[in-house]
């Protein structure tokens, strides 16, 4: 599972990536997290399963997911408090839950 965080300038997100990475780590999950900027989105899209939006980014999140769409990444908005989830299991619970969010009911 690739994860991508994006936020504007890509310092904010770097902390998250970090974050999320080391608490899949902890879970025994085979997940990388990077991170990128809303204007190297279209690069990074092609290495992402999914993307994470900083909460700064809210009034582009449907541009986001247009640009995901095609490329089949699903697109969480993170909630204004994600910088105060120094451990990142808060956030790979968004994670998560998106992935079983997108799978077949029958195989839940």
């Amino acid at each position: 599972m690739k994860i991508l965080v994006v936020c504007g300038a890509g310092a904010s997100s770097t902390f998250v990536a970090q974050r999320v990475r080391r608490a899949a780590q902890d879970r025994g999950l085979d997940y990388s997290a990077s991170a990128g900027t809303a204007r190297s989105l279209t690069v990074d899209l092609d290495s992402a399963d999914i993307v994470l939006v900083g909460p700064h980014l809210a009034a582009d999140i449907e541009h986001i997911r247009r640009e995901a769409a095609p490329r089949g990444a699903a697109v969480v908005l993170l909630p204004d408090d994600v910088f105060a989830d120094l451990s990142g299991t808060r956030t790979l619970d968004l994670v998560e839950a998106s992935l079983r969010s997108r799978q077949p009911a029958d195989t839940i």
